[in-house]
């Protein structure tokens, strides 16, 4: 029988951390470089069977990183999993001591599966990702606003518009230069620019966000991302298939990269003619193409493929 006090589950707020093992027993520590070291130290004593935590939009990389850093067993889970586990066992209430111990119950029962966490230079790239994401968003807002702004606000609109563009451009040189200058990162893009209709901006998302492609089965991979299509059937009913979950993120990107595939890529242009011709809805067949570039993608660097028409996806498992 596991030891209880094996499996720990750790509620994260912006000051503050609530530590909760298995058996009950429940800590609050700040939330600090010394407070996160000295709960390592405590751990590295008596190691535990696994820590979890919930992603918390990027609370969580510091002390996750800490934990894992020094060797400790973490994974960091959908918080939406964990709220569906918490009400599958009667448990409404909401505080952070009880999330935390919701958390340890949840790594007891569910054994989520550890991955290796985004080292330095990678957690880099995402953060220069993430501000480009803002900036666009910023500018496609200001865009927005010309449209019915007066004559002195249009002023301030275009010089803000020019600056986000120059801001973005130069963000775009900074990705580019971070995926040349790392020998595992070039040969990646090496890889994977080779492909029609996947872009540099691709090529980053895919390197800092989704590190797995590569490592995985194609199912896997497709799983992961959230573009693998799920059952919805009952007695009779056969329901439409769904995509769940997931990557959002990347599904985003992989989106755009399959929307330009159609356009320059012949295996998905084909690929994507071919459903359509089968009855198959646009969208329908648009969530193919991006599982189906995704699962090509996979393969390459799986098997250091360089890019083909006649790719064979068959080994692609």
């Amino acid at each position: 029988m596991n030891n209880p006090d094996s499996f720990l589950g750790i509620d994260i707020a912006k000051d503050w951390l609530d530590v909760a093992w298995l058996s009950g027993q429940t800590l609050r520590i700040d939330y600090t470089d010394e407070a996160v070291a000295g709960l390592t130290e405590r751990l590295l004593a008596d190691p535990p069977s696994l820590v979890v935590m919930e992603a918390t939009g990027g609370l969580e990389t510091a002390v996750a990183s800490a934990l894992a850093a020094a060797g400790l067993p973490v994974a960091v889970v959908n918080p939406r999993q964990v709220r569906d586990y918490a009400k599958a066992r009667g448990r409404l209430a909401k505080t952070d001591r009880i999330d935390a111990l919701i958390l340890a119950a949840f790594a007891a029962a569910i054994r989520p599966q550890v991955r290796e966490l985004p080292d330095e230079h990678t957690r880099a790239l995402g953060d220069l990702l993430a501000r480009r994401r803002q900036l666009v968003e910023m500018r496609v807002q200001e865009k927005l606003r010309i449209q019915r702004a007066s004559a002195l606000q249009k002023a301030s609109l275009r010089e803000h518009i020019a600056w986000l563009d120059e801001r973005i451009s130069r963000l775009d040189i900074d990705l580019t230069h971070a995926l040349r200058t790392s020998d595992a990162w070039r040969d990646k893009d090496d890889l994977l620019k080779a492909i029609p209709g996947v872009g540099s901006l691709t090529r980053a998302t895919l390197v800092a966000l989704l590190p797995e492609l590569g490592t995985l089965t194609r199912r896997q991979i497709a799983a992961l991302v959230g573009v693998a299509p799920f059952n919805r059937d009952s007695g009779k009913h056969q329901g439409d298939r769904v995509i769940w979950g997931g990557r959002a993120q990347v599904r985003r990107t992989l989106y755009m990269a399959a929307v330009s595939a159609m356009r320059c890529n012949p295996v998905i242009r084909a690929f994507y003619k071919h459903l359509r011709s089968q009855g198959k809805p646009a969208k329908v067949a648009l969530t193919a193409c991006m599982r189906k570039l995704l699962v090509i993608m996979n393969a390459m660097l799986k098997h250091h493929s360089p890019w083909s028409p006649e790719l064979d996806l068959q080994h692609s498992c």
